[in-house]
């Protein structure tokens, strides 16, 4: 009788056995072991991901940014900048290609803007508003100061506006000699 119960045990052991045993195998045939073709497909996916999401162009620009784009502001020469009277907030913002609200964010920290508001609140920047958001821009943008440093060289250095349209010619004059060399 024991060897009965025993073989009776057996048989239940081994057909538990090889069930688990087909589980395992159908199990490992689904896992790829091939490494290289999981991390083309990571690839890939992440290139579908690119693809799908383009990135917003909202809020504030990460530093990669900042140092990767040329600091090429559009701003007219004086000439040209003084024909109009006044330039709305969204041509000041395209000619520096940065957001309206850092204009105004500008606007409320630098005593040395002062737009004209109409009665809808909208802004109108002198052209003299403008030659002073381009020294602001230099100062923050191409010569890296802080806000606070800013206003205090702005405060300090009253004549910081023709040092920086001297900067400017030079600059201008420096690139012309670039261009002159390149052409010969």
């Amino acid at each position: 009788m024991k060897a009965f119960s025993n073989s009776l045990a057996f048989k239940r052991f081994d057909e538990r056995y090889s069930f688990l045993k087909n589980i395992l195998i159908m199990a490992l045939s689904q896992i790829n072991f091939d490494f290289e073709e999981d991390s083309k497909k990571n690839e890939s996916k992440e290139l579908v991901k690119q693809q799908i999401k383009p990135k917003s162009k909202r809020g504030r620009k990460s530093l990669k940014d900042y140092n990767i784009e040329p600091d090429v502001i559009t701003v007219p020469e004086d000439e040209i900048l003084f024909q109009k009277q006044y330039y709305s907030i969204g041509d000041v913002a395209a000619m520096f290609k940065e957001n309206t609200s850092l204009i105004r964010y500008w606007e409320n920290e630098f005593s040395i803007l002062k737009p004209k508001k109409n009665k809808k609140g909208d802004r109108f920047f002198r052209p003299e508003d403008v030659k002073n958001l381009k020294m602001i821009y230099h100062l923050l943008r191409e010569r890296k100061y802080t806000i606070e440093g800013a206003k205090e060289f702005i405060k300090k250095n009253k004549a910081a506006g023709e040092k920086h349209e001297m900067i400017e010619s030079l600059e201008k004059i420096k690139s012309f000699l670039i261009e002159l060399k390149n052409n010969l």
